[in-house]
């Protein structure tokens, strides 16, 4: 009896050990529940038992950092009413064409498709309800310590930086403002941030400038997300690689499997990438779009962390995790 008890406190022990080592990371802040991005939405994710918050960061056209996933405009504010004359040749209205101020009279609202202007995830926050206005990276990370201060806790940031090789186009170094912004808030020494990006050359550049650790995000090819091959990224040398500046890597959740008579097979990814000692979290977990080939979100995090056993997870839905 004692040793089927030990058995029993052992294994509930280990459990725990694992449930301890899930890196949960509020994906554009608590982007289930409130516009994404938004301090509101930093506020919300806060109060969760969670590890990081995620901003995406682009550059405005006076060099601010303001949080916003993409560098368009349209999809998540109102720009196309109050400047309706700032669109560029492709119809599109860019982060670098308008100054802070200028960013600062939008109203940031659900995310929507420009071509059928119908909100992507139908069930959240009712469009054009509320005002919300797009943070600057520097009221972010106010909101963040002044919460960490206020209630004890130790939640980190977790910043991608956007489309360098965009931003660098258009003369803008949105790095080196993001580092001097992280070193002037405590980051380079506190240990609560983590740095991501999809483009590896900007990493590597990083990795000379910070000990900030670094996360290598890896898109679909398909996705142009910039000139990287993903698709090597995933393979031994590329992961081998990718060791050399990074601690983590944030995959597109499918890439770590295979899908065959509509079930999901672990694939060696994650093999490889712990060969490497590199830690995996990856995106997007929603309520809301749930992956092929699971029929409901349980079936799918069991497969996520029973079969897979990532190290972590980005989802718009922290508080679920």
């Amino acid at each position: 009896m004692k040793k089927i008890l030990l058995f029993v406190i052992v294994t509930l022990l280990c459990l725990s050990c694992r449930q301890q080592k899930i890196i949960k990371v509020a994906h554009r802040g608590a982007s289930g529940y409130l516009p994404e991005h938004t301090l509101e939405a930093v506020a919300l994710a806060h109060s969760w038992d969670i590890d990081y918050i995620e901003p995406d960061l682009v550059m405005t056209k006076d060099d601010q950092l303001i949080v916003m996933h993409d560098p368009h405009l349209d999809t998540t504010t109102n720009v196309k009413d109050l400047f309706p004359n700032r669109a560029r040749a492709d119809g599109r209205f860019y982060a670098v064409d308008f100054s802070l101020d200028e960013i600062k009279k939008l109203s940031v609202h659900e995310r929507v498709n420009l071509e059928t202007g119908e909100a992507v995830f139908p069930g959240r926050f009712p469009h054009g309800r509320s005002h919300f206005e797009v943070p600057s990276f520097i009221e972010y990370i106010e909101l963040v310590q002044g919460l960490n201060k206020s209630t004890g806790k130790k939640i980190g940031i977790i910043p991608e930086i956007k489309a360098p090789e965009f931003h660098e186009s258009e003369g803008k170094d949105i790095v080196s403002k993001t580092l001097f912004v992280l070193k002037s808030y405590g980051y380079e020494e506190n240990g609560q941030a983590i740095i991501q990006c999809f483009e590896p050359n900007t990493l590597k550049m990083i990795k000379n400038k910070t000990n900030i650790p670094l996360l290598q995000l890896i898109a679909v090819n398909e996705w142009k997300e910039s000139s990287a091959d993903y698709d090597k990224m995933l393979t031994d040398d590329g992961l081998k690689e990718i060791a050399t500046y990074a601690k983590y890597i944030g995959p597109y959740l499918p890439q770590l499997y295979d899908i065959k008579n509509d079930r999901a097979f672990k694939n060696d990814v994650m093999k490889l990438a712990h060969k490497y000692d590199l830690k995996v979290a990856p995106y997007t977990i929603r309520d809301d779009a749930i992956f092929k080939p699971f029929e409901n979100k349980k079936e799918m995090m069991s497969f996520v962390l029973g079969e897979l056993e990532v190290d972590g997870l980005f989802s718009d839905f922290a508080d679920k995790l």
